[in-house]
């Protein structure tokens, strides 16, 4: 018991700090500001009733983060079976559109991240905006480096065509 209550002490210290990460990663999930807050919080709660799985002196953001994508994943599970459909792929979710063409280009880049398709958005998020290595984001997804390697890859083609055709539209 006193174990417990010291990892709750530890996981409740640094959820503040980590917290904007989260948030941005639960964003890139759901694509949505108020199931990203949703689903941020949940994951802090998830931590803190599940302190006593954390391993002390290992990376707290990455255990949060794997917690919040096994909630949107068990979500969306749950949301298919609520409207009859069991299970379904995230092409066929319909996410609300959060896009607006009238930003700068830097928005515009962002923009492009969340038009990405899911696994894709994912991946760029964590190794690009958190800065997570191949190696880790493969532990985080409890997937294979080198479908990491591919969805970057695919993600940057994607990215790069998209803002070649941005720019080539502000120039005229």
């Amino acid at each position: 018991m006193f174990k417990n209550k010291n990892y709750r002490t530890e996981i409740s210290k640094g959820i503040p700090s980590l917290y904007p990460r989260l948030w941005r990663y639960c964003l890139a999930l759901t694509s949505n500001p108020d199931q990203a807050n949703d689903l941020a919080q949940s994951a802090c709660l998830r931590a803190i009733e599940k302190a006593d799985q954390f391993e002390m002196g290992t990376h707290l953001d990455r255990w949060l983060f794997k917690i919040a994508q096994r909630l949107w994943i068990n979500e969306l599970r749950s949301a298919a079976v609520r409207r009859g459909g069991g299970l379904i792929t995230i092409d066929e979710l319909k996410l609300p559109d959060t896009t607006n063409s009238n930003q700068e280009t830097n928005l515009f880049a962002r923009q492009k991240v969340m038009e990405l398709p899911e696994a894709q958005r994912v991946t760029v998020m964590l190794v690009y905006v958190e800065g997570f290595s191949y190696q880790e984001a493969c532990e985080i997804l409890d997937i294979p480096i080198g479908t990491v390697m591919s969805r970057l890859a695919t993600s940057r083609r994607k990215l790069a065509s998209s803002l070649e055709d941005y720019k080539g539209k502000v120039k005229q």
